[in-house]
């Protein structure tokens, strides 16, 4: 996580340091109506509240009796689901009002949750499959003991799969984070998951990932170029105002996008909108451009920065990400860059003297090593290629 630069949490909670206050919010509930004892287990009496299922979208009269379901006498009714566990012989035992026990699955989010956050909080998430049963559980529990909203906003990703297959242990088809960071930079993982909305299914390719790379390698590259940029306050402004509105507009455009469900792709799609309109105006601008056109290119490279680094992207200065990209990738391939530029200034040469052979020559050499050349009016560029 910290390699992921995920900031770490305030809290970090454990259940069985806060068995008195589950023990609390259960008997609260006892009191309420809410919940019944029966034979040393607690149960919740689903039928006390209204709009049970209102996560999910289930009701009560419409759902049987499931795998996580046990079907028990001792019940009410077969939808209620416990609180208090009575103990059995192996289990970590708490003594509590109703016998020995532990807790059940939900309850201890609801009580850790109150102590630290309150009745009520913004934001709850965690996979899909937890809406039903253990987030709806969560609410009717929570909402049950304080009367109060339990949380505001509800976030479920989406699985992550392989080959549109679920990642799971016992399909043997998962990997660790420390794994995919051994081969890819924090960033490119980061800009990977970002690129598809969290509710979607997210599906783990190498050829994704190296995707993500060339992308995060293109937003650099531009924040990179416009950062060299020096302008003339003699030399007249070429941009329009049409282009100059869609770079100043990017920010509010922007966070449309994430207030839209926390669209990340959205967003993803209108920094890379905004780099190939940047790119665009930069080459387009005078051999001595004018203060007022770099300037406004400028703020659109500071703006993108600031709105990428909302998605932990572009944390660290464009030419030191680009120096040891490059220096990463041509330790792979065995070729230096001094002897890079040497062969580009050989070329450099044959082309003036019009030995175009021999220029062809030095290009397809380097193409050979996995370096590709790029002609252009700033002269010749190389980047590295699978």
């Amino acid at each position: 996580m910290a390699q992921l630069k995920v900031d770490e949490p305030d809290i970090e909670p454990k259940a069985t340091e806060h068995v008195p206050e589950i023990i609390e919010m259960i008997q609260g509930l006892i009191d309420k109506g809410m919940a019944y004892p029966a034979d040393g287990d607690v149960y919740y009496r689903v039928s006390k509240l209204a709009d049970y299922g209102k996560l999910s979208g289930r009701r009560i009269e419409d759902m049987q009796a499931g795998a996580r379901i046990t079907i028990n006498e001792s019940k009410d009714h077969p939808m209620d689901f416990a609180l208090w566990k009575a103990s059995k012989p192996g289990e970590p035992t708490w003594n509590s009002p109703w016998g020995p026990g532990r807790p059940g699955w939900h309850i201890e989010c609801s009580a850790m949750s109150r102590k630290y956050l309150g009745d009520t909080f913004d934001i709850h998430g965690g996979g899909k499959d937890l809406i039903f049963p253990h987030h709806e559980n969560e609410i009717a529990q929570s909402e049950g003991a304080s009367g109060c909203t339990f949380a505001r906003n509800w976030i479920h990703h989406g699985f992550v799969t392989i080959k549109d297959e679920k990642m799971s242990k016992s399909l043997h088809n998962f990997l660790t984070i420390r794994e995919v960071l051994a081969d890819h930079h924090p960033e490119v993982l980061r800009l990977f998951v970002f690129s598809s909305h969290y509710r979607s299914p997210l599906d783990y390719s190498e050829n994704g990932l190296k995707d993500s790379a060339a992308g995060l390698e293109r937003i650099y590259s531009c924040i990179a170029a416009i950062e060299e940029l020096s302008g003339s306050a003699t030399t007249a402004a070429h941009i329009s105002t049409n282009d100059g509105d869609k770079i100043r507009g990017l920010k509010d455009r922007f966070i449309e996008a994430m207030d839209n469900d926390f669209n990340t792709a959205q967003g993803l799609g209108l920094i890379f909108e905004t780099i190939k309109d940047l790119n665009r105006l930069r080459q387009q601008l005078d051999i001595k451009p004018a203060t007022a056109d770099v300037t406004l290119l400028q703020d659109g490279a500071r703006q993108m920065t600031e709105l990428c680094r909302i998605m932990g992207l572009l944390t660290e200065p464009p030419s030191e990400y680009l120096k040891n990209q490059q220096q990463g990738e041509l330790s792979n391939l065995q070729i230096s860059p001094d002897e890079i530029n040497d062969l580009i200034a050989q070329r450099r040469q044959a082309r003036q003297e019009k030995n175009w052979a021999r220029a062809d020559e030095i290009r397809d050499l380097l193409l050979k090593k996995g370096i590709e050349l790029k002609d252009g009016g700033e002269g010749t560029t190389w980047k590295t290629v699978s």
